[in-house]
């Protein structure tokens, strides 16, 4: 099992939405988060007043998949977020020790699984 976590732009989201629902990946969980990575700083006049912005609004992905889930969830993400751009993002894949269901009490495998 693996936690698939991605930072996409925040216009981009809807396209990688779209392209994890085809490629049948379920099971997401979604946070508005800021940071900053190769992007150049822009400068922005707000009251009057000249602010260096340095951190960029982003999307956090976090989606828990089967070990077999893992490439197509990647292939989708990268498809989706992609624009060829400094600042598209990154994908992190992470070993998962252990997972439960809390409705039901499954575990592993079983609490990744989509309930149908």
């Amino acid at each position: 099992m693996k936690l698939i976590v991605a930072i996409v732009r925040t216009e981009k989201l809807n396209d990688v939405l779209e392209a994890l629902f085809k490629a049948e990946v379920r099971g997401i969980s979604i946070s508005r988060v800021q940071g900053h990575g190769g992007e150049t700083e822009r400068v922005e006049t707000y009251r009057g007043t000249t602010v260096k912005m340095e951190l960029s609004e982003k999307v956090r992905l976090e989606i828990g998949v089967s070990d077999h889930f893992v490439e197509p969830t990647v292939r989708a993400i990268l498809a989706g977020a992609r624009t060829g751009e400094v600042g598209d993002g990154k994908i992190f894949v992470l070993p998962v020790e252990k997972v439960y269901r809390i409705r039901t009490g499954e575990e592993d495998t079983a609490a990744v699984t989509p309930v149908s």
